[in-house]
């Protein structure tokens, strides 16, 4: 391993990667690695290395699998390889209507797979619908962001959870929660936005 001139390592050594991947990995305290935690990792070796922290899902699999964590990844391999387009640029909710659309189109692609009889592919959906959840959760918790966007954040982020634990009932919540003196008065802009 290569020092820089300061005599640290540099984020861009294999071991420090590797030490890095390790450390975010536990930090997560997860029985296993989805697609869905591979990718938080690879962001979250962006956000703490810049571009040193860059690295393919591939490596990050074979080191989490190196140290004896549990991957599950062919769930992704099967799904993505013949849904790959139903699956691109799928999590998009820089607003609370682009959440509403984001998590419809979810359910359409669970009910269509489920209909189908495609499991992996099923499971896939639900992997990118925890994946957009975090990714709530951690704008909603990022103090650089505005504390508006943050609160979307956050009502976005619980709900993808309600959506991932009952799906069926998830849209006639939507609709009295929407309606709620809570969220009206929180969310005006949005409570406009979607009347």
């Amino acid at each position: 391993m290569s020092a820089s001139p300061s005599g640290r390592k540099s984020a861009g050594d294999p071991g420090t990667k590797k030490a890095l991947i390790l450390e975010v990995a536990r930090a997560m305290s997860t029985p296993r690695f989805t697609p869905a935690e591979i990718e938080q990792i690879r962001r979250q070796l962006i956000a703490r290395a810049g571009a040193h922290g860059k690295t393919s899902t591939d490596y990050i699999v074979s080191v989490l699998k190196e140290a004896g964590l549990r991957v599950a990844w062919s769930t992704r391999s099967d799904a993505e390889d013949r849904y790959e387009e139903e699956f691109a640029d799928l999590l998009h909710f820089s607003t609370l209507v682009e959440a509403e659309m984001c998590i419809v189109r979810l359910d359409e692609l669970l009910r269509k797979f489920t209909a189908e009889g495609e499991r992996a592919a099923g499971e896939r959906v639900r992997e990118v619908a925890l994946l957009g959840r975090r990714r709530a959760e951690m704008i909603s918790r990022n103090n650089k962001v505005d504390a508006q966007k943050r609160a979307e954040k956050e009502e976005v982020a619980h709900w993808f959870a309600i959506w991932l634990e009952t799906p069926a009932a998830f849209f006639d919540w939507l609709e009295v929660r929407k309606q709620s003196p809570e969220f009206q008065k929180r969310f005006p802009a949005g409570a406009d936005d979607e009347a």
